[in-house]
């Protein structure tokens, strides 16, 4: 302002020099004597000459502040980007943490509910002895003998009594099922030493011209001492005829029964079975035509094998590993849960960041 205020003074005074004088040759010497326009313009000028530097400095600082917006906006994005990946991550980990968890449960519970079977065969010298009830009808014992090493001698009078030297008793009772008819049944004390093959040779005799077919039915049970102790044998023996087999040899022929005990132990109680082996072979008969009238019958009891067989239902499912895995599974769904919240709260914060810097920015624009 104040060199404008110099420039125009000085030209009125020019202009009055002018007129006071009206000469040429003093106008001359005046405008050889005045300052060149020069001077005033480079003065004038000056003003001019500061404000772009001004502006340049203004423009150098915009376009700074317009080259950061996107840097932020970059590293912004990248962040976002990379936490909704990490949250997809272990959203991921978790669904695969929860299959595990009721993989591992389902699995428990199906090995829980359905054990495996284990077979356990166990050496001994000698058997309790077991029950032989054989039903006659009218059939009657000729002969029961003990034998030993597999040797029968030959037959004497077969169809005539002999001696008997094994343990019997008799027991009538009614059947357990619908018809509960009566029956009559004779029990045998049957062979214990498996090591020296002890077997017992039994002979029966029956009227066969009533029947068209001849044999005689038997039943084995675990223990003879069992019925010998019973207070009650005629519901004892309803009890075994309602848990065991029965089996028949024929009237004619030679059965050769091997027995082999089997016993199941449950989730609840024990049972015993008995597995055997017959084999058949044809009597010779060598009586009078007048004595072969009545049938002749020949059992042979042995233990097969000095092995018992032990069936075990075993529980495979181990409560501690599933207990082990369940805890890694919900430690690991901790842990995610944990991550997931603080993930949350640090898009929270840096939301509002982003927003508190962008409306200052506005701020700055306006």
């Amino acid at each position: 302002m104040l060199r404008k205020g110099r420039s125009l003074s000085y030209q009125e005074f020019n202009d009055e020099d002018d007129d006071d004088d009206g000469g040429g040759e003093e106008e001359d010497e005046d405008e050889g004597n005045a300052p060149s326009p020069v001077f005033f313009d480079d003065t004038t000028e000056d003003p001019e000459h500061e404000k772009p530097d001004s502006s340049i400095s203004q423009s150098t600082q915009d376009d700074v502040r317009g080259t950061n917006p996107p840097m932020r906006f970059s590293k912004t994005c990248l962040k976002n980007f990379f936490t909704v990946v990490l949250i997809f991550i272990y959203l991921l980990l978790t669904a695969v943490a929860a299959f595990l968890a009721y993989q591992t449960i389902s699995d428990f519970l199906e090995k829980l509910n359905n054990p495996v079977m284990s077979v356990i065969y166990k050496e001994v010298d000698s058997f309790s002895p077991p029950g032989i009830a054989l039903y006659p009808g009218k059939a009657q014992l000729l002969s029961c003998k003990h034998h030993y090493h597999d040797y029968i001698p030959p037959l004497v009078d077969p169809g005539k009594p002999q001696e008997v030297d094994c343990n019997t008793k008799e027991v009538t009772y009614f059947g357990p099922f619908a018809n509960e008819t009566e029956k009559k049944a004779l029990v045998v004390r049957g062979p214990s030493d498996v090591r020296n093959k002890e077997l017992i040779f039994m002979q029966f005799s029956r009227n066969e011209t009533e029947e068209d077919f001849s044999a005689i039915t038997y039943m084995l049970f675990a223990k003879f001492s069992d019925l010998i102790d019973s207070a009650n044998k005629s519901e004892f023996m309803r009890d075994c005829e309602r848990n065991y087999s029965m089996w028949t040899f024929s009237g004619g022929f030679r059965t050769w029964v091997k027995m082999s005990l089997l016993t199941t132990s449950g989730v609840k109680n024990e049972a015993v079975e008995f597995r055997q082996e017959s084999s058949v072979v044809k009597f010779n008969d060598k009586r009078p035509e007048g004595a072969q009238t009545d049938q002749l019958y020949f059992a042979v009891f042995e233990w097969r094998d000095p092995f018992m067989q032990e069936i075990r239902l075993i529980v495979t499912a181990n409560a501690w590993s599933s207990i082990a895995i369940l805890c890694g599974v919900f430690m690991a769904l901790f842990k995610a849960a944990n991550f997931a919240k603080l993930t949350i709260k640090w898009t929270i914060k840096m939301r509002k960041r982003h927003l508190r810097n962008k409306s200052r920015e506005l701020n700055n624009v306006t």
